[in-house]
């Protein structure tokens, strides 16, 4: 049997779910559809099935992020190609492939986007060892989902006749309601699931018959990568040269050895708020949440909360509370909410990247508050990690520990803080702060000065590659 290497495709940015999933912390990252995150839920399920580490292709920024999520689960340690910029699943793939074939190794890929939910895994595994001949013997295999009504929100697969793996005989684009009600009635139709199953050097060689200008740039973007630790930071330049495409359009509609088995595994690709809404535990009324939340005379309501959210007399709404943003929106409407995101980026609103909670690879930060001249913010380090040694142009900073052990480089000074000690560090004063200690560290920082933005930063040893 060939060896079977699992490829993570963690890219996305999640803006349907807004305003829970953001750009710097799209919806892969969230617990939505249980206690653990998307993409801990999505390795955890194809564990068991291969040997060999995965292959996570993500976005530059989220590096430490999968990193820390896939460790807290004692999952192998990935390899981890990281996209300096977006180009769609086509080049993401071929990124993936020639990081499989480096050793010289030519491993069947299982290709998952990172945040669907699959709830009949037995069933997943054995649908993939249904499908591995198939792919170890050339064909590119893709997994099609039996419909169970005629959804426009997703792309469909004409199946050819027979049982089992088969040939593909088109690749269909989202229908109009009643071409999708053909569909359903056809049989002969399945939604696109855009999980893959084939050889590396398969993938190889049908991307070079077919869009040798994709595999041109991203064998460049390969062979002149940055290579530190387990991350493969692509080339920029020769990446973002490479045309922006899907693996559908690229490969699959093109090559003749398409093939699709049709599954029925409990698959939810989790694309909407109304989606969420359907793989969520629901009362006798139809309501779902996560959450502390309260439904009265209410149905069919979704709701999530950080907070004590009631829902009173109302039917077929989403809700949805974080620190800095509500999001309320009829449960057949929710495809408008990136629209909204749409239009925070253009007023160039923090709102559609960040969360009021920042994540770091050293811990996170929380803009508590903000007035004219101050910032209010609350830190967490965890253990063992460090802040970057910096300086800052236009502002000081009062530090006050509320727990755990705080480490201070200020200029020439080496000093440890404890819970209700504080210290200063006055404007353009070089500074570390650092966590010695075994368990997590926090503080609260006061900011004064008349400019607090996050880029007046002045960088002199930074642990984690920044500049």
């Amino acid at each position: 049997m060939a060896m079977l290497q699992v490829v993570l495709l963690s890219g996305g940015s999640g803006t349907r779910l807004w305003p829970l999933s953001r750009e710097a912390y799209p919806k892969q990252f969230l617990p939505l559809a249980g206690e653990a995150t998307m993409v801990q839920d999505t390795w955890s399920r194809v564990a068991a099935l291969t040997t060999l580490k995965p292959i996570v292709v993500a976005n530059e920024e989220h590096r430490f992020l999968v990193a820390e999520q896939l460790r807290q689960i004692g999952a192998p340690v990935p390899d981890i190609v990281l996209e300096p910029v977006g180009r769609n699943t086509a080049p993401a793939i071929a990124a993936a492939a020639l990081q499989a074939r480096a050793a010289g190794e030519d491993p069947v890929l299982l290709v998952l986007p990172s945040d669907h939910v699959v709830r009949d895994v037995p069933a997943f595994h054995a649908a993939v060892r249904e499908a591995l001949p198939a792919a170890e013997d050339g064909a590119l295999v893709t997994f099609g989902i039996r419909a169970w009504a005629p959804e426009t929100g997703f792309g469909y697969i004409q199946a050819g006749p027979g049982e089992g793996v088969r040939p593909v005989l088109r690749f269909v684009e989202k229908p109009d309601p009643d071409t999708a009600r053909a569909y359903l009635a056809s049989g002969d139709h399945v939604w696109n699931s855009g999980m893959f199953l084939f050889r590396a050097s398969r993938y190889l060689d049908e991307l070079a018959r077919f869009r040798p200008d994709i595999l041109d740039a991203v064998r460049r973007a390969f062979d002149a990568a940055s290579r530190d630790g387990d991350f493969v930071r692509l080339e920029r330049e020769a990446f973002a040269a490479s045309p922006s495409d899907s693996i559908d359009y690229a490969v699959m509609e093109k090559t003749s050895d398409a093939r699709v088995l049709p599954v029925d595994i409990g698959w939810n690709d989790v694309g909407s708020w109304s989606a969420l809404w359907d793989v969520s535990d629901q009362d006798e009324h139809g309501n779902a949440g996560h959450g502390d939340v309260i439904a009265v005379d209410s149905r069919n309501t979704y709701a999530y909360s950080r907070r004590l959210v009631a829902l009173v007399g109302v039917d077929d709404l989403v809700v949805v509370e974080t620190d800095d943003a509500v999001l309320v929106a009829r449960k057949d409407r929710v495809q408008q909410v990136k629209d909204v995101v749409a239009r925070l980026k253009a007023d160039q609103r923090s709102h559609a990247v960040l969360h009021r909670e920042v994540h770091r690879p050293w811990g996170s930060y929380d803009s508590l508050d903000v007035g004219n001249g101050f910032q209010v913010k609350r830190i967490k380090v965890k253990p063992g990690a460090r802040l970057s040694l910096q300086s800052h142009a236009h502002r000081a900073e009062h530090w006050v520990v509320v727990r755990g052990t705080a480490r201070v480089t200020r200029d020439n000074d080496v000093f440890d803080l404890h819970a209700n000690q504080s210290t200063y560090i006055p404007l353009g004063a070089r500074h570390r702060l650092e966590n010695p200690g075994a368990d997590p560290l926090e503080l609260i920082e006061v900011q004064s000065g008349d400019y607090l933005g996050e880029d007046d930063i002045i960088r002199y040893e930074d642990v984690y590659g920044r500049s």
